[in-house]
């Protein structure tokens, strides 16, 4: 039988979603924001990284020292963090009606043009999660010098709730 809901997906995949009811977001550390801002159907999330309990995830820069795969494994973390930041927002993954779109950078070296490979790793996980039809959204993707604490990878994600 195929798992019906979000959370029936991530239970038979094996994801292991951060609680960030429970445990907090942490872009407080990086400066003064909020996690979230909810008007109306539309959640708009503050950034996300791939960052975890044990720390950064394959932090350095694309064309460099990180991968094309290690890229796209950390955006797939950092999709993991944004499941807990719509979980904070708005209690349950149940109540999403679309990814409306993301904003994401990619730290890397001024020659490297493959960003759009790294992204896939959160855009896949979305599609994975809620399907194609509520987990597909537009999709932007932004080559950059630097991000805070070396990370290589962060994202801004719109979401619709119900």
């Amino acid at each position: 039988m195929a798992a019906d809901t979000a959370e029936e997906r991530i239970a038979s995949l094996g994801l292991d979603v951060p609680d960030f009811v429970r445990d907090g977001y942490y872009g407080g550390g990086f400066g003064t924001m909020k996690p979230y801002h909810l008007s109306g159907s539309l959640l708009f999330l503050s950034g996300h990284v791939p960052r975890t309990n044990k720390g950064i995830v394959h932090p350095g820069r694309l064309g460099r020292n990180v991968t094309v795969k290690q890229g796209y494994e950390a955006a797939r973390v950092t999709g993991l963090n944004v499941l807990a930041g719509i979980r904070q927002a708005v209690g349950s993954l149940e109540r999403v009606t679309s990814i409306v779109r993301s904003l994401n950078f990619v730290v890397c070296t001024e020659d490297f043009t493959e960003v759009h490979k790294v992204s896939s790793g959160m855009s896949d996980l979305f599609v994975e999660v809620f399907g194609p039809e509520r987990g597909l959204g537009g999709r932007a993707t932004i080559g950059v010098m630097a991000l805070a604490n070396g990370h290589c990878f962060e994202t801004w994600v719109t979401v619709e709730v119900a």
